[in-house]
């Protein structure tokens, strides 16, 4: 049996809040779970683990655009 595994794959900070983007997978999906000041915001579920990711990369240029950076 796998066990849940999560990764966090960035951090966006501006003034005083953070946004992160955790990437878990159950053994059957991949689940992106977007988190702002450790409260969670939204889930998604992708077949693979690439269009996890790459939605992932999309989020964190939209935060930049508006402003966040990127901090681990």
């Amino acid at each position: 049996m796998l066990r849940d595994l999560a990764a966090r794959l960035w951090r966006a900070r501006r003034r005083h809040d953070h946004v992160d983007a955790v990437l878990n997978h159950d053994g059957t999906s991949w689940r992106l779970q977007f988190l702002r000041n450790d409260r969670m915001l939204i889930t998604m579920s992708y077949p693979d683990r690439e269009a996890a990711r790459s939605e992932a990369k999309r989020r964190l240029k939209e935060l930049q655009r508006a402003g966040w950076t990127v901090h681990w």
